[in-house]
């Protein structure tokens, strides 16, 4: 073996200024944990806390260099300034020196502020700036450091420990460990009477003699005192049992051995214990001191003695309470506020004293004689007391009120005359007055009552109540334009809004005159020409939401007036009385209508459909010839004649109507309901041979193709309807409804394969149609073809994602516990479409959620009256979970809004049988037709 050489500075000290690697380009380095956060040489320092004097290195730097002496070398002489320092630094510095150093200081101050803002800005940039480029190491981990908070408990113990570079033994300390010692060794050791401090080595030897341990007092000089050795740990154990034997029996009964505390009254008292405010003891104490010391530094100060009592009060102190606010009333005896604070405070006869002393001190306080009122329990005694307050402050409408309402009517008609000689101001006085004199007194009232109050609308408008209320219904108008007159004249802006209100009060008062020449009145104040018919139509109906029937009925005729040739003022009127007028209101108003506006078919139609309601046929008839002679070509008055004399059994009428509009106005609807007439009257030739001519002029009608498809199914003619409705597809290829009709017919007859293809080349004509995909999906679902049509409807969901009615199909092709799931889904992308809505309320329906589905049955009926499914499922709901008024009432909003769509509903009320039926028959059959089995 070689002995291996150690080299000579091993184990030497490193030599002073040493730092390793310097020789080769390496530099020492410092962490954070020496020097603190990390900066560079030239970091702004930014000590803004420092104790002025040590705030930057700059100033220590001066510092030192005033210490030193000054340089008064020519190097340190410049031309312009002079030395560097200064010359007079050694020199005494007199008074004069010090009023010369705070002039130049405060021009240096004044000109440092010209420049101070703009100074700080820019170092602050600068600042900002260095600290984006050259973050600080506190900040490089800030991003690091907010993700510890996300961190789990798991994770944060997986992190590994760091090496420790103590020893095994220091490591892991050895825990000293106690043992119980037995009774036996203390009364063993007790028998010695030695005291031993270490082990006896030869302790448990055989010694000469054969004795193991010396008996009592046999190796000591003395023997112990006699019977210590005596003592048994078994009677110390039973005397501590004792003890608490005592200790326990002083809260137990001795006869039945139960705890004599009761838990739930030892709760209760400790509930009465605690005070029944929400703040903490302390605070208590701290507000308790404050409020005292402002009651002894300004002990004539209200608020304070009010607030000291109500601490008290809040903290259960009711007895100190009253003695601060008696002390309070003793200090500040000409304090209202006081004087009410001990009022509330003090029992009832108490209160009643004070506030006699309160009277007393101040006899001028209504709100004291209202309190005073409040105290007395029997009527005589309250209006004793507020007759004598009314003595002291006769000029308060306050008392006044208060003292008339607990008089009788004519005692209370004395009063108010006594009242408004008081206070002539007042015109809730005067108002009230007036309704309780006779006609000829209450105009004399309200007379005086303009005369001392010129300003006020309110009693105008009760004079012109008051002539309607008596029979003087030519003075009403009279009186509204005297008042916008004579408010004008006085400086009163007629406020519009205001003045629509006080008219719907009138209306709801009963005051119909009052409200209308009210309405006439201010109708057209401070609107602008081109805006008033706007405003008005929405005046109307804002009157018609708060109920102001009569009010809207005024803006419409006035409307009428200002715009007799606009026919959709005309519809709006005619439509509010339609709806919330009589039948003879309606008719009148569209007697008016048509003389204004003979070219607007819709009201000759609605007047025609109002008489023919009423049973009135003849008078229906002689509408629509009036309305002939306006519109000699007009279809829909042809169609409105035609269907008025069919629904009363006069089909020849009927059709000789028919065939003068053929010939006179020839449409394709008219050949239409031409063809239907004599379907649904059984003529199927004549019907066909009409379809066949009509067909020659307008091939590119669909609905002639259908009707001629449906007329040879019904005569089993499946070929000649496959012919008629592929014929049809040839010239309207966008028909959706041909296309449906030819794959039913397809279906029904047994091919179903040819019935998937027509719907594939359906849908590739027709992109993005939800209805030829929807039969596509039903179509697979009758065949049993479950999973076909659930790929068909993903595929249609991803075509036609908005299509309610496929969303609404999508919900109940779902399983049960998904439904749900996909009725979300489905409001999600259709929030508004009425068959999403109808799907979530049969949803609710099918999980007998009754009073959830009828909410959902009621916004979809909302949202779209002309959804006749939408009706029938909502009828049908309300004939198994409802009560007969809710059947009738949706059955009678179903007949006024009249629905006309909906897959179930178009298959009854189109169906040639049914088509003399009624809209609530219609319902009834379609609605026992629905079998609730989604």
């Amino acid at each position: 073996l070689f002995p291996i050489k150690k080299k000579p500075f091993l184990g030497m000290a490193a030599p002073l200024g040493y730092v390793p690697g310097l020789g080769r380009g390496a530099t020492g380095f410092t962490t954070r944990s020496d020097i603190g956060p990390a900066r560079d040489a030239n970091d702004p320092v930014d000590d803004r806390h420092a104790p002025p004097g040590q705030r930057t290195v700059g100033d220590k730097m001066k510092k030192n260099q005033e210490d030193d002496e000054e340089d008064l070398n020519d190097t340190n002489y410049d031309e312009f300034n002079g030395y560097a320092g200064s010359l007079f630094s050694s020199g005494p510095y007199e008074k004069d020196d010090e009023e010369a150093d705070a002039i130049y200081a405060a021009l240096d101050k004044r000109m440092d502020e010209r420049r101070k803002e703009r100074r700080e800005l820019r170092e602050k940039d600068e600042i900002e700036k260095y600290r984006m480029e050259r973050p600080k190491i506190q900040q490089q981990f800030s991003d690091l450091k907010r993700k510890l908070s996300g961190m789990s408990d798991e994770e944060w113990l997986s992190i590994p420990e760091v090496g420790d570079a103590r020893n095994k033994r220091q490591r892991n300390p050895r825990y000293e460990k106690l043992t119980p010692v037995p009774d036996s060794f203390f009364s063993k050791h007790l028998t010695t009477g030695d005291k031993h401090t270490t082990v006896d080595p030869l302790q448990g030897l055989n010694l000469p003699g054969g004795l193991e341990s010396p008996y009592p007092g046999g190796m000591t000089p003395g023997l112990m005192t006699p019977g210590t050795g005596e003592l048994d740990m078994r009677k110390i154990g039973q005397a501590r049992n004792t003890l608490m034997d005592m200790r326990l029996s002083q809260v137990s009964d001795s006869v039945s051995g139960q705890t004599v505390v009761d838990p739930k009254g030892y709760l209760t008292d400790l509930n009465s214990m605690i005070p029944t405010h929400g703040g903490d003891i302390s605070d208590i104490k701290k507000a308790r001191l404050l409020l005292k010391s402002v009651r002894e530094t300004n002990p004539h100060h209200p608020p304070a003695w009010i607030a000291s009592a109500r601490l008290e009060e809040v903290t259960g102190k009711l007895q100190v309470a009253r003695n601060l606010i008696m002390k309070g009333t003793e200090m500040c005896p000409k304090s209202e506020d006081v004087w009410l604070e001990a009022a509330r405070l003090q029992p009832g006869d108490t209160a009643k004293a004070v506030v006699a002393q309160a009277v007393r001190h101040l006899p001028g306080s209504v709100r004291i004689y209202i309190r005073a009122a409040e105290l007395e329990t029997d009527v005589r005694a309250k209006k004793r007391v507020l007759r004598k307050a009314l003595e002291n402050v006769s000029k308060s409408v306050r008392l006044w009120k208060t003292a008339v309402e607990l008089e009788e009517p004519e005692d209370a008609r004395i009063m108010l005359s006594r009242a408004v000689e008081c206070c002539p101001t007042s015109v809730e006085l005067w108002l009230a007055l007036a309704r309780l004199e006779t006609y000829e007194n209450a105009r004399r009232v309200l007379n005086k009552a303009r005369e001392n109050i010129p300003t006020d609308r309110h009693i105008w408008i009760t004079a012109a109540k008051l002539e309607e209320a008596n029979g003087n219904t030519q003075m009403v108008e009279k009186i509204v334009d005297r008042a916008i007159t004579s408010l004008g004249a006085n400086g009163v802006e007629i406020n519009r809004e205001q003045w629509i209100q006080d008219a719907e009060e009138c209306d709801k008062a009963g005051s119909v005159a009052t409200c209308q020449a009210v309405i006439r009145a201010v109708i057209g104040i401070g609107i602008e020409e081109e805006d008033c018919k706007h405003t008005w139509m929405e005046d109307a109906e804002s009157c018609v939401s708060h109920g102001a029937l009569e009010c809207a009925r005024a803006i419409y005729a006035h409307a009428l007036q200002m715009f007799p040739s606009k026919k959709s003022v005309w519809l709006r009127a005619a439509y509010f009385e339609k709806n919330h007028g009589t039948r003879e209101s309606l008719e009148a108003l569209l007697q008016r209508a048509v003389a204004h506006c003979p070219k607007a078919e819709v009201l000759w139609l609605m007047g025609a459909k109002s008489k023919w309601l009423a049973e009135d046929v003849p008078a229906a008839r002689s509408i629509l010839a009036l309305a002939f002679q306006a519109n000699p070509n007009s279809e829909e008055i042809w169609l409105a004649a035609v269907k008025l004399e069919s629904e009363n059994n006069e089909y020849e009428r009927a059709r000789r109507l028919l065939a003068k509009a053929r010939s006179s106005a020839p449409t394709a609807r008219v050949f239409m309901k031409s063809v239907k007439l004599e379907w649904v009257l059984g003529n199927i030739e004549a019907a066909h041979e009409l379809c066949t001519e009509a067909l020659k002029h307008y091939e590119d009608f669909p609905k002639l193709w259908m009707m001629r498809g449906q007329i040879e199914e019904q005569s089993e003619h499946n070929e000649k309807a496959r012919e008629a409705y592929n014929q049809g597809l040839k010239k309207c290829p966008h028909s959706m409804s041909l296309w449906l009709l030819l794959s039913r017919l397809e279906e029904r007859v047994g091919q179903l394969t040819r019935a998937r293809s027509i719907l594939e080349k359906s849908r590739l004509k027709n992109p993005q149609s939800p209805d030829l995909w929807l039969e596509s999906v039903r179509l697979e679902f009758r065949a049993g073809l479950k999973n076909i049509a659930n790929t068909l409807m993903a595929k249609a969901l991803q075509e036609c994602p908005n299509s309610g009615i496929l969303w609404a199909e999508a919900v109940f092709l779902e399983a049960r516990p998904q439904r749900k799931t996909k009725s979300v889904d489905a409001l999600k992308k259709c929030e508004h479409d009425p068959h999403v809505l109808l799907a979530v309320a049969k949803l609710f329906w099918s999980e007998r959620k009754i009073t959830k589905a009828r909410e959902w049955f009621l916004r979809t009926v909302k949202i779209e009256p002309d959804l006749g499914d939408a009706w029938a499922l909502f009828y049908k709901f309300e004939m198994q979970h409802g009560t007969e008024e809710q059947q009738e009432e949706v059955r009678k909003r179903c007949e006024n809004a009249e629905p006309r769509h909906g897959e179930l509903w178009c298959a009854e009320s189109k169906h040639v049988l049914y088509w003399q039926k009624k809209i609530g028959e219609i319902l009834t059959q379609v609605a026992s037709k629905i079998k609730n089995t989604f």
